[in-house]
């Protein structure tokens, strides 16, 4: 997970502060010491650090602070704050789509950081957004770069234009054109990338901007480099002018620190992040949401939206009028496991959820083979007994546990899982203000 190493490291911070009560300014110089190695071992770049701590300390040691009735908590609220600006702000840095198209995006980066992918990635995103984009293969030197384009667009559902034995800035005219006759609103250009920053690199991407009117320039990073992705955001926006980044593996990154570093560094925003394999794992870089995950306070809006984006309402009003009148089946309970897995599974939920994030062993919940049992043992039934479950007899379920590579306990402790959850539901229907006085908490605990 994302900046679980910071995130553990300024609870405890802020755990010895809450139990002090009333603080001084020993108190917040030990605390702001211990946060400020937090973020340097978070590989934080050290100016960035450095001011970072000097503007929270400043403002910790105010009146309002050290007098107030809950301290720790004001000094959390600083934090948070800080947090937020360092990223970015309150509000997320958009793409500024034209009114008169097409408007051009340029993608650009070194190699491995994962510029194709991440084309196709923001193709897909304004498909839904009801755009239509054109992904360009302007990639003329890895080798398979081009197929790789055409392979993650059709998965996209985003077309992709490409000219054989043309340089990079003519493949670039000849799509923006292309996207003229045929409508497409958004030209997304995937250039060629390196094995780090040079002269022959920046030339060609300026050949690019000089040949086409390119509105926004993003350069893609790969958030565990670290110190290095900084650096190289520093070269790409001295060289050849950035409008933002997007952080490509954050959800791989458990540091972070290119994330709080980034914006400080080039004081260009981040727009996106990348956050999973799949083409739908691109986020909106919300900073203000963003500090609250790493200070434990989890993420509801983005867990909302994960959902909203995810979720089919027909298929969850179906599954609600099947639970009200006790006709859910084994069937429903598997439609529910594919939509938290389209959410990002267990362990992507907890650590959007305030109280539990930092608290809950991401790792036990990640690692879980439940999840993979539950759908194997689900999968190895006949249609009747998904249906109706009460028909599964002793030699049912050897047959079910043999048929999914599980054990007869986990068949038996399915069904009785099961078997309650129909319970509750019955006594849902006779008496609603029962469970609306924490009836539902056993129901989901389950």
């Amino acid at each position: 997970m994302a900046f679980e190493s910071l995130s553990d490291k300024l609870s405890s911070v802020f755990k010895k502060l809450r139990g002090k009560g009333k603080l001084t300014e020993q108190d917040i110089k030990e605390a702001m010491r211990e946060v400020r190695m937090a973020l340097l071992e978070a590989d934080v770049n050290y100016k960035v650090a450095k001011d970072f701590i000097a503007d929270v300390t400043q403002r910790a040691m105010g009146q309002e602070v050290m007098e107030s009735l809950t301290p720790a908590q004001q000094v959390i609220k600083i934090v948070n704050e800080e947090l937020t600006r360092l990223m970015g702000g309150d509000e997320a840095a958009r793409i500024h789509i034209k009114s008169k198209p097409p408007t051009i995006i340029m993608m650009c980066g070194l190699q491995g950081a994962g510029k194709t992918t991440h084309c196709a990635k923001l193709a897909k995103r304004f498909l839904k957004e009801g755009h239509r984009p054109l992904l360009v293969a302007c990639d003329i030197y890895r080798p398979a770069a081009v197929d790789q384009l055409c392979v993650v667009g059709a998965q996209a559902g985003a077309p992709v234009f490409k000219l054989d034995g043309a340089k990079p800035e003519e493949i670039a005219r000849r799509a923006v054109m292309h996207a003229k006759d045929h409508g497409n609103d958004i030209v997304i250009l995937d250039t060629a990338g390196r094995l780090h920053v040079d002269e022959e690199l920046m030339a060609e991407l300026g050949r690019i901007k000089q040949t086409v009117p390119v509105d926004e320039t993003l350069l893609v990073i790969d958030a565990m480099a670290g110190q290095d992705a900084v650096n190289v955001a520093k070269s790409f926006g001295e060289s050849t002018g950035l409008d933002g980044v997007i952080l490509t593996k954050l959800d791989g990154d458990t540091r972070g620190g290119s994330a709080l570093s980034v914006r400080a560094v080039t004081g260009k925003p981040i727009k996106f992040a990348g956050v999973g394999e799949k083409l739908d794992d691109l986020e909106v870089f919300h900073p203000a949401r963003m500090a609250s995950r790493i200070l434990g306070m989890g993420d509801v809006l983005t867990l909302i939206e994960k959902a909203q984006d995810t979720a089919d309402a027909k298929k969850a009003e179906e599954t609600a009028r099947r639970l009200m009148e006790n006709k859910f089946d084994m069937n429903d309970m598997l439609d529910q496991l594919a939509q938290l897995k389209k959410m990002g599974g267990a362990g992507a939920l907890v650590s959007m959820l305030p109280g539990l994030a930092g608290k809950v062993d991401m790792d036990e919940i990640n690692e879980s083979k439940a999840f993979v049992h539950i759908e194997a043992i689900i999968q190895s039934m006949t249609p009747a007994e998904r249906e109706k479950p009460s028909i599964i007899d002793p030699k049912r379920k050897r047959r079910i546990a043999a048929g999914s590579g599980t054990k007869v306990e986990d068949v038996n402790r399915l069904l009785r899982q099961f078997e309650q959850m129909s319970k509750m539901m019955k006594q849902l229907k006779k008496n609603p203000k029962k469970f609306g006085r924490g009836g539902f908490g056993r129901l989901f605990g389950m």
